[in-house]
């Protein structure tokens, strides 16, 4: 063989290496894209999945959020009468003869509880001297979802109160009866208190009307040499000033509510000391 065929030869074979190393790089190239492809796919469909949870958790908080919040009854009563005025004044003038004008008590919300007492020493001269003692306070109670409604808030205050009168310190001889005709519930509780300069007998009626609470006390005593007055009369009258309060009571929410007794305070207000508020300590309970 010439040499100069034998160096065709070679640059041949030289061009078949060559086209056989690119066809090899091209198949190589080839796969490694396949992977890519794989991996791009799979991240896409992971995407698509975490939206789907987005758009669950998204739909759950807004259907939570549509949910109604908690509510609870309007309390009946809105509002409470001026104290001083609550007692009619012919009555007054029977209980708490020249009394004159009540002496209204302390209260930093007078839509939530007021109170207002008189006092009354009739002078026999020598034969000795009658006092009296009369006070009044009433307490509302409004309706909170957290506590609940306005008038089962009254109810449980009712209960207390009455226990209050029940185990006054010093109380000799106490009796309680229901009173009827007097709001919604009514009792009297009356005993006696022994003191130097006499013995006073006391008479503290405790009523609920709807979502109010109302505690009169009424004492009388005679001093001096003076007689003690009869337990009975003072009941008979603390009884009838207590059925004038829840009168008085019903009356200012009528007027409030244009000629119903249906006006109420917001449901979502409580006031926090109303729960603690108790009646009034009468001087023969003090002095």
């Amino acid at each position: 063989m010439s040499e100069g065929t034998m160096q065709l030869r070679a640059q041949r074979d030289q061009r078949d290496q060559r086209a056989k190393r690119e066809r090899l790089t091209r198949v190589l190239v080839g796969a490694a894209a396949v992977p890519v492809m794989l991996v791009a796919a799979g991240c896409s469909s992971d995407s698509g999945s975490g939206d789907g949870k987005d758009k669950a958790a998204q739909e759950s908080t807004a259907s939570a959020s549509a949910s109604p919040s908690p509510t609870v009854r309007e309390a009946a009563f809105g509002k409470l009468p001026e104290p001083c005025s609550a007692v009619p004044k012919k009555t007054l003038d029977d209980l708490v003869p020249k009394a004159g004008s009540g002496k209204e008590g302390p209260s930093n919300d007078t839509a939530v509880r007021v109170s207002c007492s008189w006092d009354s020493l009739e002078d026999n001269g020598v034969k000795g001297s009658q006092f009296r003692w009369l006070s009044v306070s009433m307490l509302r109670f409004e309706s909170d979802v957290r506590r609940g409604e306005g008038d089962k808030l009254a109810r449980d205050h009712y209960q207390k109160q009455l226990k209050d009168a029940q185990t006054a310190e010093g109380a000799k001889g106490v009796r309680t009866t229901p009173v009827s005709g007097t709001g919604d519930e009514a009792s009297v509780v009356r005993y006696d208190l022994k003191k130097k300069e006499g013995t006073y007998k006391q008479q503290t009626v405790v009523a609920r009307v709807e979502n109010v609470v109302v505690a009169l006390d009424y004492n009388g005593a005679g001093l001096a040499g003076d007689k003690t007055p009869d337990a009975d009369d003072l009941t008979k009258d603390a009884q009838k000033a207590a059925k004038e309060v829840v009168a008085a009571v019903r009356k200012a929410n009528a007027k409030a509510s244009g000629g119903t007794s249906s006006s109420g305070p917001s449901a979502s207000k409580s006031p926090s000391d109303a729960a603690s508020q108790s009646a009034t300590a009468s001087p023969a309970q003090s002095g």
